[in-house]
């Protein structure tokens, strides 16, 4: 069974950590920092999120399955991203299953060392692109794209 999300302790503090590392310039692996308008409150939220890159193109993976900067982000669909002390106003694009299936493949091996991620997967890395393409459902993908909506 698919673990629903939740906040723990353990959870609180790493992500302030990490946060407080990226805030601070360093790098943290694919850390970057994920600033979004509340969709309800309008009040900007900054969360940790690790980057998937590959070439020139960016995505954004909800690791922990569709959480609130995930509807944010839908209402929004622009945020600030910061990495190494550089902020830059992103637009997004979500993927459809079958294109989002090689990103998270990719996620998920470049997260192995990362224990908390596991339970929130139903697949693993030697998982096929079909498997994922049904983990997509769970775990929604942004591309990055410039502001004004054109591919980066």
């Amino acid at each position: 069974m698919r673990q629903a999300f939740h906040m723990t302790g353990g959870l609180r503090a790493v992500s302030t950590i990490i946060t407080t590392l990226v805030r601070l310039g360093l790098p943290v692996g694919p850390s970057a920092l994920l600033s979004v308008q509340g969709r309800k409150s309008g009040k900007t939220y900054t969360i940790p999120i690790a980057l998937v890159e590959n070439n020139d193109t960016r995505w954004l993976v909800a690791a922990f399955g569709e959480v609130n900067w995930v509807r944010n982000l839908r209402i929004a669909g622009q945020a600030q991203l910061t990495r190494r002390r550089t902020t830059e106003t992103i637009g997004v694009v979500e993927l459809g299953a079958q294109e989002a299936a090689p990103v998270l493949k990719q996620f998920l091996k470049e997260s192995q060392r990362v224990s908390f991620i596991k339970p929130y997967f139903h697949t693993t890395t030697q998982s096929s692109l079909a498997d994922f393409e049904q983990e997509a459902l769970y775990h929604p993908v942004f591309r990055i794209v410039s502001k004004n909506g054109r591919e980066e």
